[in-house]
């Protein structure tokens, strides 16, 4: 799933958004040409054998001979790079290109230029669907909704390619011109707009109205956990509490990680003092996060959760079950308990590794096994698909009610 035009994290569609991002990062001398990168690897420890080495001085050769059309040897680099790292076998490792790096550094910060859509593509027809519209954006002004198919932008056919590259089309420079091309209800319509700079909005609120005395229950969905996320949080939760907030729903459903300093900065502002969660390297080192006595929280609380909460989203369902201190309502959560660093090069690539596992405050390595929520419950939304996409109501989702209704009861009304 791509948020207009970055990567998204582990899901059941294609995506690749940073799923967790932790810690300094480095930055190492990218040595550029391709026989030149081959003895970079071999003597610096021993990644090529000398027949290997020649096997790929052979094949680039080859090539450069015989094939049809001329390849760039920074085209042949780069295939070299993205190879090596794929043979760890991680599918949340990687290699970057500076253009690739400047998407996934955009999903980080939440700041980018589009036209303010979230996007997936199906992954048996391919097709690309728009999952969510951002309010105010050049796509909601243009009367794109969710739902809706793309079918193409200026001549370029959705159809013809992946869903990485339709998001390139749509994303470019503030002020840029595009025209996309959609389906709704099987009519084809087209609209012209203009880039303009996107603040993804990772955290949105309401009051809802619960119960016969219409208690005052804060909900809170936090899409993803970006740098700008606790700032939104905290602004979130001080309009609630204002509002006489007596209970919380936090929304994790679709919530695919982000960044390890943001998810525990919003947990230091909920748990009291402890350990939120602690990471443990290939050599036994332990990193720990501690929430501490300044801030918590003494409301009622639930977490919504899905199989495709991941990651930092993992994280903090994790924390709030083994403090006790909320319900876990939804299905089990994805089950990434692994953490990626990604390393900045000189040339504005980067490498992204897995460096970590992590634990729930109690030892809990949920890594492919996921975190079982205490009431399981398949989401169903009983209002048709077009007041889903057009008018959301909290009534008709079958978890949000049941939230309400395990908080009723803490609450004693």
């Amino acid at each position: 799933m791509y948020h207009d035009d970055f990567e998204n994290g582990p899901s059941e569609k294609k995506a690749y958004r940073v799923g967790f991002a932790a810690g300094a990062v480095s930055a190492i001398v990218l040595l550029a040409g391709l026989a030149f990168m081959v003895n970079f690897l071999y003597f610096n420890g021993s990644a090529l054998t000398l027949l290997n080495q020649a096997k790929i001085r052979l094949v680039s050769g080859m090539i450069d001979q015989y094939y049809y059309k001329d390849v760039p040897a920074s085209d042949l680099a780069n295939g070299l790079l993205k190879g090596l790292v794929s043979s760890i076998g991680d599918k949340y490792s990687a290699y970057y290109t500076p253009d690739e790096y400047q998407q996934l550094m955009e999903g980080i910060t939440g700041e980018y230029a589009g036209i303010g859509v979230v996007l997936s593509a199906d992954p048996d027809t391919g097709v690309i669907i728009v999952n969510e519209v951002y309010e105010d954006s050049p796509a909601a002004k243009a009367g794109i909704r969710a739902g809706d198919i793309l079918v193409s932008t200026g001549e370029y056919q959705a159809a013809s390619g992946s869903l990485e590259d339709f998001v390139k089309r749509v994303r470019g420079n503030e002020g840029e011109k595009v025209e996309i091309t959609y389906e709704r209800n099987g009519k084809s319509h087209s609209v012209q707009m203009k880039k303009e700079t996107i603040q993804t909005p990772s955290v949105t609120y309401t009051m809802l109205q619960a119960g016969k005395d219409h208690t005052k229950i804060g909900y809170i969905r936090i899409s993803e956990f970006s740098s700008g996320t606790e700032e939104d949080f905290k602004e979130a939760v001080s309009d609630l509490e204002k509002q006489g907030m007596e209970g919380i729903i936090f929304d994790l459903r679709t919530n695919p990680g982000g960044l390890v300093d943001s998810v525990t900065k919003i947990l230091d502002a909920i748990l009291p003092k402890g350990t939120t969660v602690y990471m443990k390297d290939k050599e036994g080192k332990k990193t720990e996060y501690i929430s501490d006595e300044a801030h918590k929280m003494k409301l009622p609380m639930t977490v919504l959760t899905s199989g495709k909460t991941a990651s930092a989203g993992e994280i903090f369902a994790g924390a709030i079950r083994d403090y006790d201190y909320g319900t876990l309502i939804g299905t089990t959560t994805y089950g990434k308990g692994i953490v990626q660093q990604t390393f900045p090069l000189a040339d504005g690539s980067a490498v992204k590794l897995t460096i970590e596992t992590y634990y729930t405050p109690k030892g809990d390595c949920i890594h492919e096994k996921g975190i079982a929520p205490d009431i399981e419950m398949e989401y169903e939304y009983t209002g048709t698909e077009e007041e889903y996409g057009e008018n959301y109501a909290y009534e008709k989702d079958n978890q949000v009610v049941k939230a309400e209704q395990v908080l009723l009861k803490e609450i004693g009304k």
